[in-house]
């Protein structure tokens, strides 16, 4: 007696207890680090594609530190903003999900490197202060970035070695509608934050945010230095200017640019200024301790601002200045700018410059709306969503002094999860319930009765036409849109081939819609090539289009003394040049007479196609056609047919198993009409008929085919 030993497999149970031990622990690592990597990308991916505008305006910080910002230009930097977000996230949900485990582990570990390099360089060469990972809602040094990419990347490549591991949260089955509805709704989020604003904002200047408190110091803490300058033309003469030594109003204004001179404690909001123009006047303080409201037009560029909602803006200034509020238009323009915004919009209210940054951090849109009151953010729309003065929502809003709707926090996030989240959560639900139920299906799958049935109807059904040498050109292409069109207008209940002459092929092909009506050929050669004058190769009629090819016909055999040999190379042929074979088997009159056709037809299988593998026996399919009842008038009956087809299929089970003998389709090849098609097409093992004669009508084919009706 072998102590400690299971006999099963002869291991000791110490074995056995550190071998799963070791497999539950590297099964908890892979699904730790798949959901650290996943929900890392999941937010990451979202904070940006909320704010397409500031992810674009990141890349473009990027492009300039590399000096191709230029050639880029800002269409291709937005798309790249909308892909970058729609990649990441659609990269975690799917490796959250666990969907298509190793190609989606291994091009996250690829992008996770390659983000790792560009944080490397971030923090050697510190272009950036920020890399942008996770857009204004987490703001991290470049430092900070690269430890977090290490961590990812290390987390990525446990994952995509052991992808297998990572547990399923639902079947595969059903995983395209996760992928699909992830990759509309992130790109959809874009879109919309793109043409109204961001639906969640993270910086400084949000709905219900005090400038004024923004600015401040905390007690003890020293500021950085930061010095504007502007830039001012006049008789050809360009100059830098301080706010100490302004210009008079002969000088015009070119640029701004605002940069830190010395380190210290940096406010959240530390470079908002406006300066009025043409006088130079600095109204930042007034402005922010206005009692009264103040609507601010906010455009950096006022030469790329969109001027096709110029009528809204008007009625908005006609609104301020009748009710006695301020409307101030602000920009990073110049003169030239301003005045060609009047040409075109005919504003009448005054602008004052502010740096373009400050610009575009304070909304994403071009231009956009802010409403003030002491300093305090009361509201902000996009040019694409304007307030209508008039409405009941904008007298609540300067009644009330906050604009509810989007200030609440709360509500836009009910809606993400109520568009996003309850849906994958309710499919994951349907999903693993109908799993769950999958001991009750595999207990019905036990049942031989329910085996039998299930493979019967997943058998095919199928009707081909054999056309022999009959038609000509014309009449053959008629026939066969003939009938395309009647098969199109009225969907079969089955598979539908028609088999031509070599002549037809091409022409046919290019007539019907071979998901509705299929094409094969009636014969192919048994060599591949070379000087055979009068033979067509299997390779050649794979090119006209065709899908089928009838192979060891009973007329063949007999009048071209094709042999079994001659019948095995001909399939091959056909298989290497990827057509499907309908192959002939059948006895004459004499050998069913002396009642040896289950010898026959199993001689013929054997010498031609019991050859094959299993993979290319599926391929393949089988037409009993008794001799003697064809062309002739005669018909087997219906117990006959289905006598010899059952003996067919078990031989087939034999040489390739019971489950593909029973997922061969076997045809009726004998004077098969529409008057006894419904009679041979009920029997069990009878899967449909290679008719000759009734295929040259389109009725008389029609029939047949109803007979599966």
């Amino acid at each position: 007696m072998n102590e400690g030993k299971n006999e099963t497999n002869g291991r000791t149970a110490e074995e056995t207890v550190v071998s799963r031990t070791t497999l539950f622990v590297q099964h908890a690592i892979v699904n730790l680090c798949r959901l650290v990597v996943a929900v890392t990308f999941i937010v990451s991916g979202f904070v940006k594609a909320i704010d397409p505008l500031g992810t674009q305006y990141k890349i473009e910080d990027y492009a300039a530190a590399v000096g191709i910002m230029q050639p880029a230009g800002s269409l291709a930097t937005l798309g790249l903003s909308v892909a970058l977000s729609a990649v990441e996230f659609s990269l975690g949900v799917l490796l959250l999900f666990a969907i298509h485990r190793r190609v989606v582990s291994r091009i996250t570990a690829v992008f996770m490197a390659i983000m790792t390099i560009i944080t490397l360089w971030l923090w050697i060469a510190e272009p950036v202060k920020d890399c942008g990972c996770f857009g204004d809602a987490i703001h991290i040094s470049n430092a900070q970035t690269l430890m977090k990419n290490i961590v990812l990347l290390a987390s990525a490549v446990i994952v995509a070695w052991r992808p297998l591991q990572m547990v399923r949260f639902i079947s595969r089955s059903n995983q395209w509608i996760v992928i699909n509805y992830t990759v509309l709704f992130i790109v959809g989020v874009s879109i919309y934050c793109l043409y109204m604003l961001p639906l969640f904002d993270f910086r400084p200047y949000h709905i219900g945010a005090d400038i004024k408190k923004g600015m401040e110091m905390p007690p003890g803490e020293k500021g950085p230095e930061f010095e504007t300058t502007f830039i001012m033309e006049k008789d050809g003469e360009r100059r830098e200017f301080s706010l100490d030594n302004y210009p008079d109003s002969t000088w015009t204004f070119i640029d701004s640019k605002t940069v830190q001179v010395s380190e210290g404690y940096v406010p959240p909001i530390h470079d908002f200024s406006v300066v009025m123009q043409p006088d130079g006047v600095d109204v930042t303080e007034d402005l922010l301790a206005n009692k009264d409201y103040t609507f601010l037009l906010v455009s950096p560029q006022l030469e790329k601002a969109d001027d096709s909602n110029f009528g809204d803006i008007d009625r908005i200034y006609e609104y301020a200045t009748g009710n006695g509020m301020n409307f101030i238009g602000l920009t990073a323009s110049s003169d030239e700018a301003i005045s060609r915004w009047r040409d075109i919009t005919g504003a009448e209210y005054d602008f004052g410059i502010t740096d373009g940054t400050t610009l575009k951090t304070m909304i994403r849109s071009n231009p956009g709306l802010f409403l003030l009151k002491e300093g305090r953010v009361i509201g902000k729309w996009s040019h694409n969503d304007l307030p209508d003065p008039a409405s009941q929502e904008f007298k609540a809003l300067i009644k009330n002094g906050i604009d509810n709707g989007n200030f609440d926090t709360a509500k836009k996030v009910v809606k993400v999860v109520i568009w996003f989240v309850i849906p994958l959560f309710l499919l994951t639900l349907a999903d693993r319930l109908w799993a769950w139920s999958s001991i009750v299906r595999n207990t019905r799958k036990k049942n031989k009765l329910y085996k039998l049935l299930k493979k019967k109807k997943m058998r095919k059904k199928i009707v081909a036409g054999n056309w022999k040498m009959n038609l000509n050109l014309q009449e053959g292409v008629a026939l066969a849109k003939e009938l395309n069109e009647a098969l199109t207008a009225e969907k079969p209940n089955c598979d539908v081939i028609i088999c031509t002459p070599f002549i037809h092929l091409a022409s046919v092909a290019q007539a019907i819609d071979q998901n509705v009506l299929a094409l094969g050929a009636e014969n192919c050669a048994d060599k591949e090539k070379g000087a055979y004058t009068g033979e067509v190769s299997a390779e050649m009629v794979k090119s006209t289009g065709a899908q089928y090819v009838i192979i060891g016909h009973s007329e063949r055999r007999s009048y071209y003394a094709e042999t079994p040999e001659i019948l095995k190379e001909k399939v091959l042929l056909a298989l290497k040049n990827g057509l499907k074979v309908i192959f002939c088997i059948g006895e004459s009159l004499e050998e069913r007479e002396a009642n040896k056709q289950n010898e026959v037809v199993k001689a013929e299988l054997e010498g031609s196609v019991f050859n094959l593998s299993e993979e290319d026996f599926r391929k393949i399919i089988i037409a009993y056609e008794p001799i003697w009842a064809i062309g002739t008038g005669k018909t087997a009956t219906s117990d006959q047919a289905e006598e010899i087809h059952a003996y067919i299929r078990s031989i087939i089970a034999e040489k390739y198993g019971k489950a593909v003998a029973e997922d061969t389709s076997i045809l009726y090849g004998g004077s098969c009409k529409a008057s006894n098609a419904p009679e041979l097409f009920a029997k069990p093992d009878i899967d449909g008929g290679l008719i000759g004669g009734a295929a040259l009508k389109a009725a008389d084919f029609r029939g047949i085919i109803d007979a599966w009706k």
